[in-house]
């Protein structure tokens, strides 16, 4: 009597479920719709908040910006092909580019997992084994089981756009991490190049010393001058040998700080052109308004408020009910007992809700945290797009004083070399001493040492320049070209 009370009861009990299973779905699936997320604030908001008494220009305070907005692939604008091989050997080998690739990729792996968590949870639990299983129930069968989380406060969401914000910001940090090392290997190949060009004017120097002692000894020998200046002379060649020495290890220095940027030993082996490239002409500057935008490091600090806003109402919804819902089916049987009231299969369908009630305090301190996270996003932000408006005025007015500087010295240098002659000839016929000789010979080394240096600051200053701009050494890939219909057969 009971079993055949118990049947129509099971088959009443799986219709309501059946009819509960959809229903409950279709009211949390509209209840989620309704939920929307809040959207960070974009790069407008966050600049006003993050610099509210910031006027920018219209242009740039320093003189020389070019109008017309950045280009792309600067490093052509040089000429040079050792160089522009050395930025794609640091780009594929540098090691600190690798440790920025692989913080990348674990960004965007964790972007991906915390989108996991939206999807619904699915587990089989299986047991076999008749009347020799472990615990001699001699039972066997299956469930399976699905677990889902309703996210219909958006925390689930929330983390997971924080996490999409995490990545897009690891990724920004890479591309400047590139255009730095870039930049910097264009910087070190320069003044690798400037190292060795100040070598080859300290043995010239040397060498027109060497000249000033054979004339002393000439005028020693005729009775013009005396033997202190054969000693001052070749003092004076001593000095500058000593000077070409600190020089040569300068130059090595250099070119090993150059190799540990392509990802070489420093052994110092490296070959870098003999003469510094040809100054590119002017380029265009853009506009201080369109800045921020084009800089990756800004771009990567925007993100970072993003990720902190995400968190702020991740923290938020966290303090807010959960609700799961179950649902799942089993099959289970035993050689040795009789399951009552039990039909093969089983569905069941319910639903869990969790309130918060007291955690001491801490769901409302972890959204306290987030908001202090989100006001220190904003105040790097503010910092970083200061420096990046420095950064180009900054260059500017460098690129322009070297530029003027370099006309300068070269002016300098004709006159010293002319004052060198003269006193040089002096000297031979005995109508001035060795002192105005090394006088003359000090100021001349001095103009020829400062200008090398200027004109490799010229093009240091232009890659500061591009780089501070936010433009790119390289053109940006090319979309794949749509490959042309096949025509039909005949």
């Amino acid at each position: 009597m009971n079993g055949t009370m118990a049947r129509p009861h099971m088959t009443v009990r799986r219709r309501l479920q059946a009819i509960a299973a959809p229903l409950a779905t279709g009211l949390v699936a509209t209840m989620v719709a309704g939920c929307v997320l809040n959207k960070p604030p974009d790069a407008m908001a966050i600049r006003e908040q993050a610099l509210p008494t910031l006027q920018t220009p219209a242009q740039w305070a320093a003189a020389g910006a070019g109008a017309g907005e950045p280009a792309d692939n600067w490093l052509a604008s040089f000429n040079d092909d050792q160089l522009t091989a050395a930025v794609a050997e640091a780009i594929a080998h540098n090691a600190d580019l690798r440790v920025g690739a692989a913080r990348v990729e674990q960004a965007l792996l964790h972007a991906k997992l915390a989108g996991a968590k939206l999807w619904p949870s699915v587990d089989v639990l299986a047991r076999g084994g008749g009347k020799l299983s472990g615990d001699g129930s001699g039972l066997q069968g299956g469930v399976l089981s699905v677990n889902w989380e309703v996210d219909l406060w958006g925390r689930v969401r929330y983390g997971r756009a924080a996490s999409a914000a995490q990545a897009a910001s690891a990724q920004a940090d890479f591309e400047y991490a590139r255009q730095s090392i870039a930049a910097l290997v264009a910087k070190s190949w320069f003044l690798a190049i400037e190292a060795g060009l100040q070598v080859e004017a300290a043995r010239e120097t040397i060498r027109a010393s060497g000249e000033l002692v054979r004339l002393a000894d000439d005028r020693t020998r005729v009775g013009v001058g005396g033997q202190e200046e054969v000693f001052v002379a070749r003092a004076s060649v001593g000095g500058y040998r000593d000077v070409l020495r600190q020089l040569e290890l300068g130059r090595e220095q250099a070119i090993r700080a150059l190799e540990i940027l392509l990802g070489r030993y420093p052994s110092a082996a490296a070959a870098p052109s003999p003469e510094l490239p040809g100054f590119p002409g002017e380029i265009p500057t853009g506009l201080p308004s369109a800045l921020l935008e084009r800089r990756p490091d800004v771009v990567a600090a925007e993100r970072r408020v993003a990720i902190a806003f995400n968190r702020i109402q991740e923290a938020k919804a966290a303090r807010l009910p959960a609700i799961a819902l179950t649902t799942g089916v089993s099959s289970i049987s035993s050689e040795l007992f009789v399951l009552q009231d039990r039909d093969n299969p089983v569905w069941n369908f319910g639903a869990n809700l969790l309130m918060p009630l007291f955690r001491g305090g801490a769901l409302r301190t972890q959204v306290e945290i987030a908001t202090a996270e989100q006001k220190q996003a904003i105040a790097e932000y503010a910092a970083v797009g200061l420096r990046a408006f420095g950064e180009v005025e900054g260059a500017l007015s460098a690129e322009i004083a070297a530029r003027e500087r370099e006309q300068i010295l070269a002016e300098v240098l004709l006159d010293s070399q002319q004052a060198l002659n003269v006193v040089q000839v002096q000297f031979k016929v005995g109508s001035t001493d060795l002192r105005f000789v090394e006088q003359r010979q000090l100021t001349l080394n001095a103009t020829r040492s400062a200008l090398i240096h200027v004109q490799a600051e010229q093009r240091v200053q232009r890659v500061n320049l591009h780089l501070a701009l936010g433009g790119s050494f390289e053109l940006p890939p090319q979309a794949p070209a749509t490959a042309a219909p096949v025509p039909p057969a005949p």
